[in-house]
């Protein structure tokens, strides 16, 4: 019993989904590249080549910075990048699905956000960096990292569309309006529950039990602080 719980912890298990997941769509993007090579759809290939690259950025920067990334945050990576650079841009799901776009800046509001906690929490949390940040600040800090990051995807998307006259921006203002909307509503959600968790260092959400996660595979970025 004790060997079949070990085998089978929910940590395991979370890992088993998050390698085969991750294997699963890095070779569909190999598969899609080899498809557009042999149709002569070069510059496609070229773009689902570099997708394929970007989707090995988590465990590149993982093992350089020494950082160990929830799987699940990475899965969630993985599979973010695959919806919105591979079925969006390549596959035409922008266009296609009218409401694609706004699922698409819902996750990523919820990733940036996540992404912004963890960076502040940290730097809250080092012994030799001299700070002492409310839980309302930290939380501030991931809600406008996030949507500042939103920010600054749409005026690319902008820059995109008149340099080189893609159509990024889809319907133009009204596109841009409901991202920053749903960039705004995602990063809020996140950000709320950072709160909770700083304030009762509970783990009742996804977002808690990922912070856990995060400081039990990475106790030297808090070990500082916890042994002064």
């Amino acid at each position: 019993m004790n060997i079949w719980k070990s085998r089978f912890s929910p940590e395991t298990f979370a890992m088993y989904i998050h390698r085969r997941l991750s294997l699963f769509l890095k070779l569909s993007l190999l598969i899609g590249a080899s498809l557009m090579f042999f149709q002569g759809r070069y510059q496609a290939m070229a773009e689902i080549l570099i997708i394929l690259f970007i989707t090995f950025l988590p465990l590149i920067l993982g093992k350089r910075f020494d950082v160990q990334i929830p799987h699940g945050f990475e899965t969630l990576a993985v599979i973010f990048l695959y919806m919105s650079l591979f079925l969006g841009e390549s596959q035409g799901y922008y266009t296609r699905f009218w409401w694609w776009d706004l699922v698409l800046h819902s996750g990523s509001a919820f990733l940036l956000g996540i992404l912004g906690f963890l960076l502040v929490y940290i730097l809250n949390e080092k012994k030799e960096i001299d700070l002492d940040l409310k839980p309302g600040f930290v939380a501030f800090f991931a809600f406008m990292f996030a949507v500042g990051m939103g920010t600054i995807w749409e005026i690319f998307e902008y820059f995109m569309d008149r340099v080189l006259g893609l159509n990024m921006q889809k319907s133009g203002l009204q596109d841009t309006m409901w991202d920053l909307i749903v960039d705004v509503i995602g990063a809020a959600i996140i950000s709320f529950l950072g709160w909770g968790y700083i304030q009762t260092r509970e783990t009742d959400s996804f977002l808690e039990r990922w912070i856990e996660d995060f400081i039990n595979n990475n106790p030297h970025f808090f070990q500082e602080k916890n042994d002064s």
